[in-house]
């Protein structure tokens, strides 16, 4: 079952356009719409399936963050690709506060706060997909929670979200519960991909990061830096995801059909769009916002 938000989630306008429509080419092959709000811009999946519903979305083998298997070469690439990024990860929140409490929402399988718990942080994680958070727990031998509001710890010196806050469905409920439980002196990292890049842009409906229904929102920096205001929370710094171009324009595209000359066209395509955001107000695929209070 779907539900329409009759308001935007960011400001609450009731006016919105069609930005576009997009296929889920995932799972369930359905076709969903984006739109935009008239009043703030904030674009958003809407009708959406409702927050009990969700869970049937993420049930393939192809979602990697959830199972973790190499079955075919796209996930093998994206494992290479995680296995180096983890090094980079804990070193961005090593530089951003002392070694202390961390929580990282959305942990998947474990690996990036497996790394930080072997790097000396004491960590804690949250991940709704009941088989991923047992491979988390695991990993890690520590209880993850399966939803934030079951994190018994008050406040944290890190919180982390990579690639997670375009996943929830009770945006605002989430922020408020958020904003709370970063210490005053704490940093949050949130990262998110970016629809006004050239690859967005270039793909358009077969942009793989739309992932419909599983994303219901679509951020750009004006919107998060909204959503930040609105929590009273500031944005410190803007880090690029690059190796995100590639894997993005490697889904995409796939998506088009491309079959194997996907893996000709894509590293292309990737450059060109890492090319442009030098020169296009920082618009990766993908970007990493650093904010506090």
């Amino acid at each position: 079952m779907l539900e329409t938000l009759n308001t935007c989630p960011l400001c609450d306008s009731g006016h919105f356009n069609n930005y576009l429509t997009c296929k889920d080419y995932t799972v369930s092959g359905e076709e969903f719409n984006l739109v935009t709000c008239t009043n703030c811009s904030f674009t958003f999946t809407n009708p959406r399936p409702k927050a009990e519903d969700l869970s049937q979305y993420y049930q393939s083998q192809d979602y990697i963050s959830h199972s973790n298997k190499s079955n075919s070469p796209v996930n093998i690439i994206y494992k290479i690709a995680r296995n180096f990024t983890l090094k980079k990860k804990v070193a961005l929140i090593n530089s951003l506060n002392k070694k202390g409490s961390m929580l990282d929402i959305g942990c998947g399988t474990g690996h990036f706060i497996s790394a930080c718990k072997e790097d000396g942080w004491a960590i804690n994680g949250v991940e709704p997909d009941e088989n991923a958070r047992k491979m988390a727990t695991d990993k890690t031998a520590i209880n993850i929670s399966a939803d934030i509001k079951d994190v018994e710890q008050t406040e944290f010196d890190v919180i982390t979200m990579w690639h997670v806050l375009e996943h929830i469905p009770n945006l605002n409920d989430f922020m408020q519960i958020l904003a709370h439980k970063l210490k005053e002196t704490g940093k949050l990292i949130v990262a998110v991909p970016n629809y006004k890049s050239h690859d967005a842009q270039y793909y358009k409906q077969y942009w793989a990061a739309y992932d419909v229904p599983r994303h219901l929102y679509h951020f750009d920096q004006e919107s998060l830096g909204r959503l930040a205001t609105k929590y009273q929370l500031k944005i410190n710094k803007i880090l690029p995801m690059t190796l995100d171009a590639y894997y993005v324009s490697l889904l995409s595209e796939a998506y088009k059909g491309a079959g194997i000359l996907k893996f000709f066209k894509a590293p292309i395509r990737g450059f060109i769009s890492n090319q442009k955001a030098k020169n296009n107000n920082f618009n990766y695929s993908s970007l990493i916002y650093i904010l506090s209070k």
